[in-house]
């Protein structure tokens, strides 16, 4: 790993800070939404860390007032001209979800605003995630005709239980920090500095930690808290590919980006 800047594609950075690895989305103009090159180049990285023994943590955050705000809707068209289906963005947004969750390095995550969409599962799929005051969790697949992805139902049923869950992907609507803290989906709630100062602190005493003893540490704590993960990432992949392509998604779509509520067929 170098100590710059190792992107090579998508809206990313990874700087080397010693045992650190900071790896930082760098889309704020579209709320740090990540499109099909970002995830396959963001799963990339954290392959790479998990070979790396000089790696230590991971610190992932998005650049500016926003963690993930999901997929980048306005990259669809250009992704379908180079020959992009909808399974094989499934791929990449599972193959980056199972790269964090799988990183034998803990990853600590650090939310400000929203974490929406797919963003949902790539937070929660760190190991510790810190939010600031003003974050929330957001699934809102089904006000553009989709189902979550990522994991994101998987996990949050996992820390939270199923009937958050169902009432996040269902009906959509936010989840402020401080009842995402109180379900157990965020480590904690600071404002401002102090949400600097603990995520430092968490990845200071992280990278001074036993390699091993973590990785194995955090090996058990996903086999015992998210051993359906896999299953629910092929159930999503197999129904999100149909939602895709379907006249409800076609619609939400175009209501969001035109800024207009959805009309969904009868």
């Amino acid at each position: 790993m170098s100590t710059t800047d190792s992107a090579t594609a998508g809206r990313f950075s990874a700087v080397r800070d010693g045992k650190i690895l900071r790896v930082t989305i760098t889309n704020p103009k579209r709320k740090n939404a990540i499109d099909y090159d970002t995830m396959a180049a963001l799963g990339d990285t954290f392959l790479a860390a998990a070979q790396d023994r000089s790696v230590r943590v991971v610190v992932l955050t998005g650049e500016g007032g926003d963690f993930c705000t999901g997929a980048d809707l306005s990259s669809s068209a250009a992704e379908a001209e180079r020959g992009i289906t909808s399974e094989m963005v499934m791929d990449v947004a599972n193959r980056l979800v199972k790269s964090i969750v799988d990183c034998p390095v803990p990853v600590v995550a650090r939310i400000k605003g929203a974490a929406a969409g797919v963003g949902v599962g790539v937070a929660l799929a760190a190991d510790l995630v810190y939010a600031d005051t003003d974050s929330y969790l957001l699934l809102a697949f089904i006000n553009i005709g989709l189902m979550p992805d990522g994991g994101a139902a998987a996990m949050v049923a996992a820390a939270a239980g199923r009937p958050l869950a169902a009432e996040m992907a269902l009906l959509g609507e936010r989840l402020p920090a401080e009842e995402a803290k109180r379900y157990g989906l965020f480590t904690a709630v600071l404002a401002g500095e102090e949400l600097d100062a603990r995520v430092e602190a968490a990845a200071a005493k992280l990278a001074a930690g036993p390699r091993r003893a973590l990785e194995l540490t955090k090996r058990a704590l996903n086999a015992a808290t998210l051993p359906g993960l896999d299953t629910a990432l092929a159930a999503e992949k197999a129904g999100q590919t149909e939602l895709l392509s379907s006249p409800d998604f076609f619609e939400g779509a175009t209501a969001m980006l035109t800024k207009r509520k959805a009309v969904f067929a009868d």
